[in-house]
């Protein structure tokens, strides 16, 4: 369950996780439209450019009524955060962002300070 996204920012190949829901959605939808380069792809073919996925994150986060405004980059981010509150270990996170330093996946830390809550201190056993 996990997909590997190509040339993505910096040109870098990427792996993420893919849901059991998510996957019945993407057989469908490649059955519909037959993507022959990309799994998702422009009007015209081709890839999608950055600016086509900001404009469909807005337009979800807008049919959603969220009131902020929506980057593809705070979905990450959520992601991140929720993975490590989850207790996913951070070098696995850094993995799955694609991160090449521990010190830029460890911003991810200040905001899921929770899960510092369940840590038993070795002093107290």
């Amino acid at each position: 369950m996990l997909v590997q996204i190509k040339k993505t920012k910096g040109n870098e190949d990427r792996l993420t996780l893919l849901s059991q829901n998510a996957l019945q959605d993407l057989r469908s939808y490649y059955k519909t439209w037959k993507p022959k380069e990309y799994l998702f792809e422009g009007h015209k073919g081709g890839k999608y450019s950055g600016q086509s996925v900001v404009k469909v994150v807005k337009t979800v986060a807008h049919k959603a009524k969220i009131r902020i405004t929506v980057t593809p980059h705070m979905l990450r981010h959520s992601f991140a955060t929720h993975v490590l509150k989850a207790g996913v270990d951070l070098r696995q996170i850094q993995v799955l962002l694609g991160h090449s330093s521990s010190e830029t996946t460890e911003i991810y830390t200040h905001v899921a300070t929770t899960t510092f809550k369940k840590i038993k201190n070795p002093l107290d056993s």
